[in-house]
């Protein structure tokens, strides 16, 4: 078996005031920090053999603290980062969003993304975002684990596409928590005959006190 492991980013203030990051290089606020340090052994426990993380710095700062209890160095991927939102939605709450720019807040919610100038649509992000994943998976040998280090959003949309479901079934899912983590198994089952494919075995899992 093969195991990927899609770990969010701990915490920021602007996660904390509701603001809008993407590509904003906001770094981890201290229960960001602390979040990332609870982690850390849990997934070190796992015996990764390699962590790839997004560069901006809230995700490249988790992946430091899970990268000190496993004695690795995490490799920095800017395939790896949040949708860029574009320049108005960032640092902006929704309601300020709303209020500052109207018609691209109601292009957002009408899905119109297209409409909106310098934001990223799901096809950009998967674009990106898969073929890294996939060169990851391609890394991994038998028994082998890695992990990946990035931001809820842009998890949420390239998990089924990297599994190969159709449509957008990542709107069902729920909200990644803040180093809350993810983890795709590769191994046969009953299910596929015997055949060997990748399979989301967890969603969403936290540390618990």
């Amino acid at each position: 078996m093969r195991r990927l492991v899609l770990l969010r980013h701990g915490r920021t203030a602007w996660n904390d005031a509701g603001r809008a990051q993407g590509h904003a290089d906001v770094a981890l606020d201290d229960v960001g920090l602390a979040q990332a340090k609870e982690v850390a052994p849990v997934l070190a426990a796992l015996r990764p053999v390699a962590i790839w993380s997004s560069d901006l710095a809230r995700a490249s700062g988790t992946a430091d603290a899970v990268a000190a209890e496993s004695g690795l160095t995490p490799v920095l991927d800017t395939r790896l980062r949040e949708f860029d939102i574009g320049p108005n939605r960032t640092g902006l709450t929704s309601e300020q969003y709303a209020a500052a720019h109207p018609e691209e807040h109601a292009a957002l919610l009408a899905g119109e993304i297209d409409a909106i100038p310098g934001r990223e649509t799901r096809d950009d992000v998967l674009a990106r975002f898969v073929p890294a994943l996939t060169s990851y998976a391609d890394t991994l040998g038998e028994g082998e684990t890695g992990i990946v280090v990035s931001h809820g959003a842009a998890l949420r949309v390239a998990v089924p596409a990297f599994l190969g479901w159709e449509g957008d079934p990542g709107e069902s899912f729920g909200v990644l928590a803040n180093c809350g983590w993810v983890v795709l198994e590769h191994a046969a089952s009953t299910w596929t005959g015997g055949v060997e494919r990748w399979r989301l075995t967890a969603w969403n899992r936290v540390v618990t006190s």
